[in-house]
This record gives C-alpha cells, structure tokens and sequence, in this order.
C-alpha cells in the first residue's frame, strides 16, 4: 500500500496509524524486514523520522522490497524533454511506475525502463533518486525524471513547495455545471476500503484542491483541464467522483452511470492524461513546460462522445 506523510513521527508511529489493526511490533518488523520504502528506498530503522510529504509504501510481509536490483528493460520510452539534470518522458498506459504490493515479481515497471535509458546514456542509475514523482498505472503523459540525487532533491522541493503546474485531461461522465471551479476537499484513506481514498469516511485527511476547466462538452460526457493545487494520491479521480463526474473507464471510483456509458460506449481505457507539466530544472534559468501528445486510445474515445480536445493539444 502507499501511504503519504502528514505529520513528523516515527517510521513505526506512523505504520500503525495507517494500516488498520498493524501493531507497533508488527511496524517494527516490517520495517526491519525490509518491507517498507520511504521515498522510494528501504529504511531499516523503525525510529526513522518520516516528515510531511514522505511517502510511505509497503510490500507483503514476507517479500522484502528490493531498490538495487533493477534489471534495465527496453520499453522504449518517448523522452519528451531532456538536460543534464533530468528528463520527462511520456509515460504510457498499463504500466506501474515502480515494484510495490500487487506487482508481479517478474512484471517491468517504469522504473526497469529507466534503468535502460540511463544505461543506454551511460549514466549512474540510483533507484532511490530518479522517480520524483508518481502517476497511476493506467494514466499517460509527462512523467519527470532526476538524473543525479541532486537534482532529485532539487526537483522533490519544487513539489513540495507547489510550484511545479501540473495539468490533466480528463474525460468524465456528465457535464458539470460550473465551466470552471476549484474543488476543495480534504483527502484521506477510506475506512470501508483501505485501497481506496475518499472525501467522506476517511481516516488521516490532508487538504486537498483541485482546479478544472470545461474544454468540451456533449449530451453524456465532458473533457476536462484538470490543475493540481496539491498532489494526494489518486485527488483527480477522487474530487471527480466527488462532484458527480467520475473519470471514464476508472473502474476504483465509478458511479452506477459511468459504468453504464463507458460499456455502452466500449471505453476500454482510463481516460485520464498527464498532459502539461512545468517546472524549473536545476540545470535551467527558466521555466520548462513540456506537453505530452494525448494518446491515440484518448483521442478515439473523444470522437466516439463527440469531444474536442483545444487546439494546442
């Protein structure tokens, strides 16, 4: 599971309050076992101080998490941008961006597949420092990626001090009535699904605000530009679910009636894209924005509801 920090508090502290029904003994072992990656890397130490905007995930009990044995896998990624410091690649569907619970042993992640472009580049490749960020398994677009520790931690800061913009395309069920709003709503884990995260019943609940724009609208459906304000896990679908327009084809957070336009309309996709990503890299004065090309299996389920995507998509 993966969980994201808080509040300042011990490794083990901070287990037990997450996983419903874990003990403080149990935390300790699992952390000790190797079981539980803060930030991407095994911590071994259940006094670890973890901070606000850590993440947190954990493996099964018995599998001991592994970040120095990636064996680099060819998955051809599109490099969308790339400098000294870092790269943004377009990240395609289906596939998870790093091993964790759930993940097969011998299934590739993204994380394999930088691990050959920098072999390919002959640079040091470090689990624990080139993910700066995540996106969904079945979600495409801009993901940026660090070359060095350093700009890692140069590149996390931005993150977290929410000045990196970060926009989606988001095709939802229904029309919303508002052409533009912000969606402000804490976000937590679920206490009936602990798999899920919600806006109501939800345990450890972080602020949460999410931005769209109307870009297209028809009788059943609508293409939305989603902006961050802040980055929980899976806050897109969640807020969409919230206000009645689930994403097309998110099966996690659907209503009965996106589930019946996505089988009456065959949408076998998540309609949900990393579209825009700007940023600073540590190797540049000023400010990047990159744009990933909006999938093929996107486009074709906006010409089956009638959508327009904008003009510089």
């Amino acid at each position: 599971m993966n969980f994201v920090v808080s509040d300042r508090t011990r490794l083990d502290v901070f287990l037990t309050k997450a996983e419903e029904g874990l003990s403080r003994v149990k935390a300790g072992a699992l952390v000790r076992a190797g079981s539980v990656l803060l930030n991407g890397r095994i911590v071994r130490k259940p006094a670890h101080l973890v901070h606000p905007g850590d993440t947190v995930e954990t493996t099964d009990a018995g599998e001991p998490a592994s970040e120095s044995h990636v064996t680099p896998v060819d998955l051809q990624l599109p490099i969308l941008y790339e400098d000294r410091a870092c790269l943004v690649i377009a990240k395609p569907a289906g596939i998870a961006v790093h091993p964790a619970l759930g993940i097969k042993k011998d299934e590739p992640t993204i994380l394999h597949g930088i691990a050959h472009l920098f072999l390919k580049k002959k640079l040091p490749f470090s689990a624990s420092s080139v993910l700066v960020h995540r996106l969904d398994r079945e979600t495409t677009g801009c993901l940026l990626i660090a070359k060095s520790p350093q700009a890692h931690t140069a590149l996390q800061k931005q993150f977290k001090d929410r000045t990196i913009q970060k926009t989606y395309l988001a095709i939802v069920a229904g029309v919303p009535t508002s052409h533009e709003a912000l969606i402000d709503a804490p976000i937590g884990r679920s206490m009936s699904n602990r798999t899920k995260m919600s806006v109501i019943g939800a345990t450890q609940t972080r602020s949460a605000q999410t931005g769209y724009q109307l870009l297209s609208a028809s009788r059943e459906a609508a293409l939305l530009a989603c902006d961050l304000h802040t980055g929980r896990t899976h806050q897109i679908r969640v807020h969409l679910s919230a206000i009645g327009h689930p994403i097309l084809g998110d099966r996690t957070y659907a209503s009965s009636a996106s589930m019946r336009l996505a089988e009456t309309q065959e949408v076998g996709i998540l309609c949900l894209h990393a579209w825009k990503l700007c940023f600073r890299s540590p190797a540049a004065k000023a400010k990047k924005s990159i744009t990933a090309p909006v999938p093929p299996p996107f486009r074709a389920v906006l010409r089956t509801l009638s959508l327009r995507l904008p003009r510089d998509a």
